[in-house]
């Protein structure tokens, strides 16, 4: 019986492929690192045939591992991420540039100075900055000769990451799922495809996008090549997006939170296209028979990339779990306080030429003070987005945290205490992934409904609750507000 869903976790540090049963257990994964390129300060760059060479082979290996036939192919990507390739020959014109790049800020500025952010804004419920694709894409034609070329014959294909792999998996379908497609900057809200007025103004050619399509559904097909057998693409979605999916947030109000490379909290807003008067962020949360269920969203640029800083650059650690044992031996940080704008910062600042300051070192703060005040950013930096939410009318009652960072203790009980409220972390705490396959599954018509795929994918977590008193949750926050503002 073919039953088993297959998900393609193209991420920013690695790829992964993943088999899920249905009820959610996985049962094979294989991962592989993604090289990272920095040619100069604040640029990033992948190569876009490494992620497809690696994430084909991680997926040959799970295949030949899986107990069962698979029914569908589920894939949630890094978002904002933007590959060109050419149309006929199918290989990548120039490396991709990654969403953490920051190489169109100035493009941005002048933008902003012409007076476009507030239409922008209201269109596609995204700000002018250097994260979102379209930039890019921009930049792309204006610097690079063989994607201008492309473009004047005709020839250029643009897309995010998952649009990059169905095209390479399914031998030339173009295409790219609304959640991603909310991402770029070139998609309004209310509108089913690219918009040419958005396209004029960025200076992105139209026939270079691919077809907006549902999240769910029959998709494309991977080629027999590929996977020795034919397989429906059935589920397509950004990481976060995937991750708000994984964490059964499709009720009006429910909120998660996921700490991976960065941080980025989703609210589920329903139908109706989101408003932010607080530089929150409005996106396609999924898209079913073309009806769109919306977010508000958050990001932060910096969460586990600053604990890879401090083991690859600074040498402070050897691991990520080290930080837990660490914080866990100090009474505190000694006031000690990391703004971790090594990209610049997010919501609700939109500071793309911040940069990331540590403050209060004494002779007394040593590894442990660092690695304990690195964890502490995490729930200050959400604490900053927990108060936009609040003032656009989103309060969170209770956040659901995952992403490689939440399966620390030590952070997780430091949001409770610093949000006040309670933190719920699933088992599985790769929701991103378990997402794509919820999804899927749907698109596969493994289950009915993605609420009906939630509850049975689903497994039940473990909470935290507050137990910090306010005089020192306040004197924290006024540490971070101080460092903040040097920031």
């Amino acid at each position: 019986m073919a039953d088993r869903i297959l998900v393609l976790d193209a991420g920013t540090t690695s790829t992964r492929a993943m088999i899920f049963a249905p009820d959610g257990t996985m049962e094979a994964v294989e991962q592989a690192e993604i090289t990272q390129y920095y040619p100069q300060p604040g640029w990033v760059e992948h190569d876009a045939a490494e992620i497809w060479d690696k994430t084909l082979a991680c997926a040959r290996q799970v295949v030949g591992e899986a107990p069962g036939r698979i029914a569908a192919i589920g894939i949630t990507n890094q978002r904002e991420t933007v590959v060109p390739w050419d149309r006929n020959s199918g290989a990548p014109l120039a490396r991709a540039i990654v969403w953490q790049d920051r190489r169109t800020a100035a493009f941005c500025a002048d933008m902003k100075s012409y007076g476009h952010e507030e239409g922008v804004q209201q269109r596609t419920g995204l700000l002018l900055d250097p994260y979102f694709s379209g930039t890019k894409m921009r930049w792309l034609l204006d610097h690079d000769e063989a994607v201008r070329a492309a473009s004047q014959r005709g020839d250029l294909a643009f897309g995010t990451v998952e649009s990059w792999l169905v095209y390479k998996l399914s031998g030339g379908a173009h295409v790219s799922d609304a959640s991603n497609a909310s991402r770029t900057l070139l998609l309004s809200l209310d509108s089913a495809q690219f918009d040419e007025e958005l396209c004029e103004l960025f200076g992105v050619p139209r026939a270079a996008l691919p077809q907006v399509v549902d999240t769910h559904g029959a998709i494309a097909t991977a080629q027999t090549q590929c996977l020795r057998a034919e397989i429906p693409i059935c589920g397509l979605a950004g990481d976060q997006q995937s991750a708000t999916i994984g964490q059964g947030c499709l009720a009006f109000g429910e909120t998660k939170a996921t700490y991976g490379t960065g941080a980025f909290v989703l609210t589920n807003k329903g139908q109706d296209i989101p408003r932010s008067d607080n530089r929150l962020l409005g996106t396609v949360l999924y898209q079913e028979g073309g009806q769109r269920t919306y977010a508000i969203e958050g990001a932060c640029f910096v969460a586990g990339s600053l604990v890879q800083y401090l083991r690859d650059q600074l040498g402070l650690i050897g691991s990520a779990a080290e930080t837990e044992e660490l914080a866990r031996s100090i009474e505190s940080s000694g006031e000690v306080v990391i703004v971790p704008a090594l990209a610049g910062l997010g919501a609700p600042h939109w500071k793309p030429d911040a940069r990331g300051v540590i403050s209060g070192l004494s002779f007394a703060s040593g590894r442990a003070q660092i690695a304990r005040a690195a964890l502490e950013a995490m729930a200050h930096q959400t604490h900053d987005l927990a108060s936009a939410f609040a003032a656009d009318g989103a309060p969170w009652s209770t956040l659901r945290i995952d992403g490689g960072m939440s399966a620390n203790d030590w952070m997780a009980q430091d949001l409770a205490n610093i949000l006040d409220i309670a933190v719920e972390r699933p088992v599985f705490v790769e929701t991103t992934a378990l997402g794509a396959a919820i999804l899927a599954a749907v698109g596969a018509g493994l289950y009915p409904t993605l609420a009906a795929a939630a509850d049975a994918m689903r497994g039940q977590g473990r909470c935290f609750t507050p137990d910090m008193s306010e005089d020192v949750r306040e004197a924290r926050l006024a540490r971070y507000a101080r460092a903040l503002a040097a920031a």
